[in-house]
């Protein structure tokens, strides 16, 4: 399947509406609707003077440098060389990630290799949902092939659920850069998407849960009103932590969809909706931004999208956003070129089966 005609400016908008999210859901993070409200009323955009993206960004930056060295080709072995040569053994330590990226790196310290480095309590979680939409750029057209490499780099770090959020977050990436969504209307863009991640995810937790958040959304009047019954049906009271895949990704979807696919509607109700807000409005931001363009995002927020610091991840530092997308929709149309490339991955059948610890 051949991908947008407006490739280019969708991938921007991709990584740009990605790193806003992030930015702009950080300060709410770890917070229920009740407190932000209390705290700020309704967000309508930054709370911060100076507002910084986080690892969502920079994890997304170096799955884009993966990609930009390793094509197609691209291996969990890969994968696993450069998490230790480049994040692992950085000068400044390793700080700034979730706990699924620390245990994987103890992990591969310990000399763990895929799958057994994604061994860890945190296997389920979010962490490789929030760095997969640069695999949707580089296979957009192709949700399935998106899907495989989402899941290749995620065999390094998680397991069943936090592989099944990485295929949906890259499927749907990949399925909003499709060339039938020139000319679709919005509620059927927003339909396109979502099948491609239900179906990515597979019969998974993840799965039934994107497919009920989209239920959700349904019903509600806007994203707004979309909150509270999304909150009702996927967070887990008996688990303390709000990163998890299920709940995460499936507010994601929930979101994009009750935002019609609107990239300033769909990163403001995931920073309103508090739990993990930043990789929730992170990936909201990317299906939105993919879907839409630059079109629905505010000029004066896209700032907060330039140069990484490498605050996170030092081998990102100096790399653009922009940039960044632009490298992968070239390596994407390069593709079209390439008679040997196949129509779809075979990287990966199905997601593995869950048996990991946890």
């Amino acid at each position: 399947m051949l991908p947008h005609p407006a490739l280019f400016e969708r991938a921007e908008a991709a990584l740009v509406a990605h790193a806003i999210g992030d930015a702009m859901g950080a300060p709410a993070e770890n917070l229920s609707p009740a407190t932000i409200t209390q705290r700020w009323g309704r967000i309508e955009g930054f709370v911060d003077d100076d507002p910084t993206s986080t690892d969502d960004t920079e994890y997304g930056l170096f799955s884009a440098q993966l990609l930009v060295r390793h094509g197609l080709d691209l291996t969990s072995e890969h994968v696993a060389t450069a998490w230790l040569r480049d994040i692992a053994s950085q000068s400044a330590g390793f700080a700034g990630a979730g706990f699924s990226e620390m245990a994987t790196i103890e992990n591969l310290r310990g000399g763990l290799l895929p799958p057994a480095s994604a061994h860890h309590a945190h296997a389920w979680s979010d962490g490789a949902a929030m760095r997969a939409v640069p695999f949707g750029i580089r296979a957009a057209g192709d949700p399935a092939l998106a899907a495989d490499l989402a899941e290749v780099d995620a065999r390094v770090s998680h397991g069943r659920e936090g592989i099944a959020g990485a295929r949906a977050v890259a499927a749907g990436v990949a399925a909003a850069l499709g060339p039938a969504l020139a000319v679709d209307a919005a509620p059927g863009r927003v339909r396109v998407v979502t099948e491609a991640a239900i179906a990515a995810a597979g019969d998974t937790w993840t799965g039934a849960a994107i497919r009920d958040a989209v239920a959700v959304a349904a019903a509600a009047e806007d994203v707004w009103a979309a909150i509270e019954p999304l909150h009702d049906a996927l967070v887990l009271p008996q688990y303390y932590w709000a990163d998890l895949a299920p709940e995460a990704v499936g507010f994601t979807f929930g979101l994009y969809a009750a935002a019609v696919g609107d990239p300033r509607l769909s990163i403001l109700g995931a920073v309103n909706a508090g739990r993990d807000a930043d990789t929730i409005a992170a990936m909201a931001g990317g299906l939105a931004g993919a879907t839409s363009g630059f079109g629905g995002i505010p000029d004066d927020w896209r700032r907060i999208a330039g140069t990484a610091t490498g605050a996170c991840i030092e081998a990102v530092a100096g790399w653009s956003v922009r940039d960044a997308a632009r490298a992968l929709a070239d390596a994407r149309l390069a593709d079209d070129e390439d008679p040997a490339r196949p129509p779809t991955s075979g990287l990966r059948a199905a997601v593995v089966a869950p048996t990991e610890t946890v």
